[in-house]
């Protein structure tokens, strides 16, 4: 089994997916589904196998996907402070 360490290593970053769909009782409700793993941008191929996946076995039609990524392994972010104060 990889490791997350070992995944972004090899360039993968966390992806979060915000998927909107169809309820299949009420077509005219949306409901949410939060999606989160390892991906590489920009093609997201995890994400479009799941979105495969979901096509194929899971009754409510997709509306929407929204994605955000973000790389975890990245250099320090240092800043000085422009200012010092006590407080007693």
């Amino acid at each position: 089994m990889t490791t997350a360490l070992e995944l972004q290593l090899q360039g993968y970053r966390l992806t979060t997916a915000e998927i909107l769909y169809h309820l299949p009782d009420h077509e005219g409700l949306l409901q949410t589904f939060i999606w989160q793993d390892y991906d590489i941008s920009p093609r997201f191929p995890v994400l479009q196998r799941f979105l495969m996946f979901w096509e194929k076995n899971i009754e409510g039609r997709l509306h929407s996907v929204r994605v955000a990524h973000v790389p975890l392994i990245r250099p320090a972010e240092v800043r000085h402070a422009a200012s010092l104060g006590y407080l007693h």
